[in-house]
């Protein structure tokens, strides 16, 4: 074989279709629209209609609700944390943050902090430094010799908001 020798896969390069380029091009006068109405025109995007009829999207039930302040907490369990220990991919000695769970590519995502929970077993003595911490967590890590400091991220916009608001009606009281 040679430079000269190199081609591609016969399909593999196609040119498009030039539409409306003469009755000989066999897609030209409509350009491959058929004739008339709506879908024949330019600037026609008709996604999810159905000629009339209610649509799928709208006739199957809604469910649910989503919180708009609702917490994303990145949710690790204890027995992961000691698998890394013994793994030697966390540090045991030094406080366990949202950063140190991250680099040890537990604690995806949580943009609101990390969570502990309870979920396995703890033996190594260690402290933490989360956003929450679920009750059995905490006690796990506390039966361990550890500590768990559970930070404030400070309070949520609207009740900033309806504490100035109350405050604001005592003051001109």
């Amino acid at each position: 074989m040679k430079l000269n020798d190199i081609r591609d896969n016969s399909g593999a390069r196609k040119n498009r279709i030039r539409v409306g380029r003469g009755i000989g091009s066999g897609k030209g006068k409509t350009a491959g629209r058929g004739q008339k109405g709506q879908k024949s025109r330019s600037g026609v995007a008709i996604k999810g209609f159905e000629g009339g009829q209610m649509p799928l999207h709208m006739r199957l039930p809604k469910r649910g609700f989503n919180n708009p302040f609702g917490k994303d907490y990145a949710e690790v369990n204890i027995g992961m944390i000691q698998k890394l220990i013994d793994s030697k991919k966390l540090d045991g000695k030094k406080v366990i943050d949202h950063e140190a769970l991250q680099a040890a590519g537990v604690a995806r995502g949580g943009k609101d902090g990390v969570r502990l929970l309870g979920k396995g077993e703890i033996s190594a003595k260690v402290s933490f430094k989360v956003a929450g911490a679920s009750k059995g967590a905490v006690a796990a890590v506390e039966k361990a010799g550890g500590s768990v400091e559970v930070i404030d991220l400070g309070q949520p916009e609207h009740e900033k908001k309806a504490a100035r608001r109350e405050a604001n009606k005592a003051a001109s009281k």
